[in-house]
């Protein structure tokens, strides 16, 4: 029963590439382990688990590690995307974009020229 309430989970952990992903049910607790690429990927889990079990669920216990912990993210820049775009998605606040253009300054020479496909480091807040 537990395992089908949290079934979302389990498929968004798949569709995130969680490694070393483990579940079991013991009781009425569902436990899940894994291992996620950076931090941002964690709390993406992490949301889902609350948005199924509230703030603080008692019937799921996760252990979900961090691969990188060096960067919060790496993104792949899409058409339409601007920095100040990339800063709102992963910081909630546009104005942030320089924190990623100075991380980003190897590849990037101005913050209004970002191009598709180049992969950007969303540095740690």
């Amino acid at each position: 029963m537990v395992k089908e309430k949290y079934d979302s989970v389990l498929k968004l952990g798949e569709t995130l590439q969680i490694k070393n992903g483990d579940v079991k049910v013991e009781g009425e607790t569902l436990h899940v382990s894994g291992q996620a690429a950076t931090p941002y990927i964690k709390n993406i889990l992490w949301d889902e688990i609350k948005k199924i079990g509230g703030q603080t669920p008692s019937d799921i216990i996760a252990d979900i590690t961090i691969l990188d912990n060096s960067i919060y993210h790496k993104h792949t820049v899409v058409s339409g995307d601007t920095l100040g775009k990339i800063s709102k998605k992963y910081y909630g606040k546009s104005s942030a974009y320089n924190t990623i253009f100075e991380a980003n300054k190897d590849i990037l020479d101005n913050p209004d020229l970002i191009k598709v496909g180049q992969v950007l480091t969303i540095p740690n807040r």
